[in-house]
């Protein structure tokens, strides 16, 4: 495996369009997909009430990991973010978290005019931030050979 640099970590960060968020809830570790942007040096999404914001709220250490992989060829990268999470209220950085998520999942949801629209993110008051405290990454390896690389086994 070789390591990512940051930049090409935050690169393959921003450019995920899912990624997974750990958290740990009464105390036992709970993993939960979402959609997110970066802006800056954070992760943001938008949530609803449930076991994840909960859990954000008891503790708000959380692990995010993102990846990409080729089924073609079995390379992957994976990107892991520590960092701590709070929820935003309404300010400019909220406005401009929904704005950025609008524009990241435009085509995944359609035209505002259209029939669906943008009712996705409607639904979703909360919206919360991670602050990115540590950042790494890493991917497959030259030392596996084709049938042996991860995914291909």
């Amino acid at each position: 495996m070789n390591p990512l640099t940051r930049e090409e970590a935050m690169d393959l960060l921003d450019s995920a369009p899912v990624a997974h968020i750990g958290v740990v809830s009464e105390g036992l570790p709970y993993v939960s997909p979402m959609s997110f942007v970066v802006v800056g040096d954070k992760v943001a999404f938008r949530t609803v009430p449930g076991k994840r914001l909960e859990a954000l709220r008891e503790n708000p250490s959380v692990c995010v990991e993102a990846a990409k992989f080729d089924p073609a060829s079995g390379e992957w990268a994976s990107v892991i973010v520590r960092g701590k999470a709070s929820e935003i209220g309404d300010t400019p950085l909220r406005t401009e978290v929904v704005s950025e998520l609008l524009g990241k999942y435009r085509e995944a949801l359609g035209s505002p005019l259209g029939r669906g629209g943008l009712q996705p993110l409607t639904g979703l008051p909360h919206v919360v931030v991670i602050e990115i405290e540590e950042i790494t990454g890493m991917a497959s390896g030259s030392g596996f050979s084709r049938q042996t690389r991860p995914g291909r086994l």
